[in-house]
């Protein structure tokens, strides 16, 4: 900013036009690729991290890069290779959010799955991220994955691995972008892999009291199933979630670790491209 500082006829000092046009339209280049990833990635993206916060967040980033890495000028912005240059942008932003999201879904899918497992799926409320009814067993595993993120410093990290992917792919460079769109669909297949085993132990559980409660019913056909089954299910799932927090808890640290790594792996192949 000291650059754009100019002496005037009259003695003053003051920003010439020309100048000021040139910073901000740099700085904007530098703020496409990491607001775009504020916008997808999980805890940056999500409703309680609200616009402003994420604006400043995005402009203050942008204005390290700014510093450290060189960025094309405003000749560039309103020519097609410019176009191309800030859609590159926004996609490897967006690319990178979308996968940290697509491994943190698997939290999500498990609790899901657990809570329609169990009779559970009934207690769901509004979820202030997508806007629809969520399970609240969901909702928990995604706040508990949340809490552990953030203890990880996984934010600094993340942070640090987007700052990172200005000196291996610059702004002005056209990498191969296949690398990010095989990374988000191995992504999404070690979801599925990871959701099935964090919800491992509970369906576990689940088939054991529905194998008892079937004995039971069979043995005594006077009993109502509903009367003694919907409650020991509820119980068991309630216990099993209890004593399993602290699988869950490095399950979670497992998948967290992934995640950075996923998200490193395919911002590092932008530098082979």
């Amino acid at each position: 900013m000291d650059g754009l500082l100019v002496e005037k006829a009259g003695g003053l000092p003051g920003i010439e036009v020309s100048l000021l046009m040139e910073y901000l339209v740099q700085h904007f280049m530098a703020m496409l690729r990491i607001g775009a990833f504020c916008l997808s990635a999980p805890f940056f993206g999500t409703r309680y991290f609200t616009t402003p916060i994420r604006i400043i967040l995005a402009m203050a980033l942008a204005y390290a890069v700014y510093q450290v890495t060189p960025i094309p000028g405003s000749e560039l912005v309103g020519t097609p290779q410019g176009v191309l240059v800030m859609i590159k942008e926004l996609f490897i932003g967006l690319s990178a959010g979308l996968i940290m999201t697509i491994w943190f879904s698997a939290a999500s899918l498990a609790g899901e799955k657990i809570a329609s497992s169990a009779g559970l799926g009934f207690a769901a409320q509004v979820d202030p991220d997508s806007g629809g009814q969520t399970p609240v067993v969901s909702q928990l595993l995604t706040l508990f994955l949340l809490v552990i993120f953030l203890s990880m410093d996984g934010h600094l990290l993340v942070i640090s691995i987007m700052l990172k992917s200005y000196e291996i792919s610059p702004v002005a460079y056209m990498p191969d972008m296949s690398i990010m769109i095989q990374t988000a669909i191995e992504a999404a297949g070690m979801m599925f892999f990871a959701a099935a085993m964090i919800m491992l132990p509970v369906i576990t559980l689940l088939l054991m009291i529905n194998i008892s409660i079937g004995i039971i019913t069979r043995s005594a056909p006077q009993l109502n199933l509903f009367s003694f089954g919907f409650p020991i299910s509820m119980l068991g799932v309630f216990f099993i979630l209890y004593i399993s927090a602290d699988v869950f808890g490095f399950a979670f640290t497992d998948l967290v670790e992934a995640a950075l790594d996923s998200i490193e792996r395919s911002i590092g192949g932008l530098a082979i491209g």
